[in-house]
């Protein structure tokens, strides 16, 4: 381990020194052109937040309406590059949710490694292994270091960390580009639920994913790309392009497995057995305003079907900053949770304006932001509401930035008439510091 550890780190040490000084990038040649190479890119994500906590949420064993924390959203390290004309590698290793109430000394793990062979220029390219090649929805497979705002749209990571690894699937897939048409299709083996750290594998009145032998999973995602082409080498896709391209994209996409998901009925003596399916379509608009001044528009809209069976509600609190619940619980649970995802009639919507490319001189620009995500689930009985509010600090560009986020959720609790009804907001403040080469 100690030998391969120290051979990354001189590859790394090798490609830095024969970076290109004007476009920043760790990329080291394997022909005279560069059309063969390899590439590492590094990203951190902090966070400084301060979050009013549900109902009942405890740390430690002592309870807390309020907390305060700082930890690691994202430490990423990507290696990828092509080494022949049509074989193309992609690995990116690293951790998220480092906080204060977790496990010290953890150690990084892959969240992709695949290998990939072009079979017809642009138009077909194969893979297998780990991976994000995903449906879906645009942001099923987020470009993390350019998101506009401060997290993507997590509910269209639809089996994030039930039968996934943060999104990755075992899974081989074909992608390309027919003229306008980008595609990818993908059929993915799930990870067993008996290793999920987000559900158990006790069958309930409510729909959870189902443990044991588990049928292949098919998603694919398709857009049209009226204006500028994305490029599609890896999965994922950019959140906004700060000026750099003018793009609208039309797009749709599905996800199906049968007999994924499981609930009980007559008292626990009936099992039965439900097909996980989810619809979607989605827009995306980034255009630049004024060439002269780099000012630009992006905007994003999603509106999806998605049967996870009978009454399915996940309740969804990112890097979450309390480890206990207790008296007086809400049905959110601890922390920041709140009902993120479940069987219903889901949308998104998200604005952000670039402002000129010198407003602060040296100190770059600013990008303000608004975002809304409602859920109609069949499970609750008001529609579930959040938004956010922000701005982008872009020192210099997605590569140094600072963002200010403010996030307000709904609280849900039982009235009653036992429905699952609105009763209170809470919010979260978060300002994250993202550095990346």
């Amino acid at each position: 381990m100690k030998r391969i550890f120290t051979l990354f780190l001189i590859t790394l040490c090798t490609m830095a020194f024969q970076a290109n000084a004007q476009n920043k990038e760790l990329r080291f040649k394997l022909n005279d052109d560069g059309s063969q190479y390899v590439k590492a890119t590094f990203l951190n994500q902090t966070w400084v937040r301060w979050n009013q906590n549900n109902p009942g949420s405890f740390v430690d064993g002592a309870a807390e309406d309020n907390t305060f924390d700082i930890g690691l959203r994202r430490t990423r390290i990507q290696i990828f590059g092509k080494i022949s004309d049509r074989i193309f590698f992609y690995t990116q290793f690293g951790q998220n949710n480092l906080s204060y109430i977790g496990p010290r000394k953890q150690g990084l793990f892959f969240h992709d490694a695949i290998g990939e062979i072009e079979l017809a220029k642009e138009k077909l390219s194969v893979g297998a292994g780990l991976t994000g090649w995903v449906g879906f929805l645009r942001y099923s497979s987020p470009s993390i270091g350019s998101i506009l705002t401060m997290d993507a749209p997590l509910y269209q990571q639809s089996t994030n960390d039930i039968s996934d690894q943060f999104v990755r699937k075992y899974s081989v897939y074909a992608k390309g580009k027919l003229g306008k048409v980008d595609y990818r299709f993908g059929l993915s083996k799930p990870l067993s639920i008996s290793q999920s750290p987000v559900q158990g594998t006790t069958v309930t009145a409510n729909s959870l994913f189902a443990p044991g032998t588990s049928n292949l999973q098919s998603q694919g995602y398709f857009k049209y790309e009226f204006l500028d082409s994305e490029s599609n080498l890896t999965p994922y896709h950019t959140g906004t392009y700060l000026g750099k391209k003018n793009v609208f994209n039309i797009g749709a996409g599905f996800l199906f497995q049968k007999d994924a998901m499981w609930h009980s009925e007559d008292n626990g003596n009936t099992i039965i057995r439900e097909n996980l399916a989810l619809f979607g379509i989605d827009i995306f608009y980034d255009k630049v305003l004024d060439p002269s001044l780099h000012t630009a528009i992006t905007a994003y809209a999603a509106i999806s079907s998605n049967d996870y069976g009978k009454n399915y509600v996940r309740n969804l609190g990112v890097m979450n900053p309390v480890n206990g619940l207790g008296a007086g619980a809400s049905f959110n649970g601890a922390g920041n949770a709140f009902p993120i995802n479940g069987t219903g009639t889901l949308s998104y919507v998200q604005f952000g304006y670039l402002m000129k490319q010198d407003l602060l001189g040296s100190m770059g620009t600013l990008q303000p932001y608004v975002a809304t995500q409602t859920a109609t689930l069949d499970l609750l009985d008001d529609t579930m509401v959040m938004y956010e509010v922000g701005m982008n600090w872009l020192i210099s560009g997605h590569a140094t930035k600072v963002s200010l986020n403010y996030q307000s959720r709904p609280v849900f609790n039982q009235n009653q008439a036992n429905e699952l009804v609105s009763t209170d907001r809470k919010g979260m403040t978060v300002i994250q510091l993202q550095v990346s080469i």
